[in-house]
């Protein structure tokens, strides 16, 4: 049965994201956007119309998060009086508990996600390291443990490209996260190296062997938000898609090789960036999607000079660094430790089965957004 105290403390971390979140101010600005959608040429500019409703829902999102928070808080209270006259039972009051806490945490932890990237979809790359077959499993398994984290979340994950291992697995892959809220949001919190301990399979004589790999995460930009992209710059190479079966696969060249040679824009260094896309067998679509890959790395570049001139501001704050071994998984020792929260687990298997949620909030706690 939760105490008087426990009950105190949900009032209140309710009271307190009421201040956090503005929600006074929220509700005065969701009228006054409200009124704007209500125009009689507001639709004749679809996209200004568009941008419009999409600004109005993430206000009115807010707003009734918190509603739905409040509302539980208050009924945990008067189930908290009901049970001193045994109108309820204790596995009533605790159960009402633990949902408030829940809805509590949730909407703290996206009161952490306040960057204009934030609330956007992603693109997510996994690179294997050295090490051959050994690291090349290693990403094949972090491409799953990642998939079934997007599906236990309601995004649409999807593969762009995908290329093979030399024997079996994979050497890299690319996937969107699409369909859902603030998967950039969340999701960027594992750019990084991934570090794999354990006997490996590989092995005939049962070794532990130590393997890396890469995870990118970049924000996936709409079409309301505008990267210049120099033709001069841009060229496109075509080829066949690889992959199983079809007439299609061997005769036409429905992949596409995107390069972009980027400039620095404070050093003035040249970097070529490369991206292919066989997601269709339509090469236009597949054109399309690598254009919208390329902006997004764009964006995600702009995004990441905008940090690091921040980080010079704030440098008494701790750093975070975007290449950086982040995270180790050791299979024989039950355990999986980020370095950068010290958060750990020995739920192994669960981890691999995509349950990050508490690494993910780990780290916006870590690492909180100043304004």
């Amino acid at each position: 049965m939760i105490t008087a105290d426990q009950l105190k403390d949900v009032m209140e971390r309710v009271d307190a994201l009421n201040h956090y979140l503005n929600i006074d101010s929220k509700r005065i600005e969701y009228e006054e956007e409200q009124l704007r959608t209500q125009a009689p040429d507001f639709w004749e500019d679809a996209d200004r119309a568009q941008e419009q409703m999409k600004k109005v829902k993430s206000i009115e999102k807010w707003i009734k998060s918190y509603d739905s928070v409040r509302a539980q808080a208050e009924e945990l209270k008067l189930a908290f009086e009901f049970y001193k006259d045994e109108l309820v039972t204790e596995e009533e009051v605790d159960t009402n508990y633990t949902k408030v806490i829940s809805a509590i945490e949730t909407l703290e932890l996206m009161n952490m996600l306040r960057q204009e990237e934030d609330p956007m979809e992603c693109v997510m790359k996994i690179n294997s390291g050295a090490g051959g077959t050994e690291s090349q499993d290693w990403a094949s398994m972090l491409m799953r443990m990642y998939m079934r984290y997007g599906e236990a979340h309601g995004y649409r994950v999807t593969i762009s490209d995908l290329q093979d291992g030399d024997e079996a697995d994979i050497k890299s892959v690319t996937m969107k996260f699409e369909g859902g809220e603030y998967a950039y949001g969340y999701l960027k919190s594992e750019n990084g190296v991934h570090r794999l301990v354990r006997v490996s399979p590989f092995n005939a004589q049962g070794k532990r062997m130590t393997s890396f790999a890469s995870v990118f995460v970049t924000p996936l930009i709409d079409d309301t938000i505008e990267v210049y992209v120099d033709p001069a710059k841009l060229s496109w190479d075509t080829f066949r898609s690889g992959g199983a079966g079809g007439q299609n696969v061997n005769k036409v060249e429905s992949g596409v090789r995107l390069r972009y040679w980027y400039e620095d824009p404070d050093t003035g260094e040249q970097e070529e960036i490369l991206i292919e896309n066989t997601e269709t067998r339509d090469q236009p679509k597949n054109r399309a999607k690598a254009m919208q890959l390329l902006k997004s790395q764009l964006y995600d570049r702009a995004m990441k000079k905008r940090m690091e001139a921040q980080a010079k501001v704030e440098a008494s704050k701790k750093k975070i660094e975007w290449g950086s071994q982040i995270r180790s998984y050791v299979f024989d020792d039950r355990r999986v430790k980020d370095h950068r929260t010290n958060y750990q687990t020995s739920d192994v298997d669960g981890v691999m089965d995509g349950k990050i949620d508490e690494f993910i909030k780990a780290y916006l706690m870590e690492f909180p957004v100043t304004e």
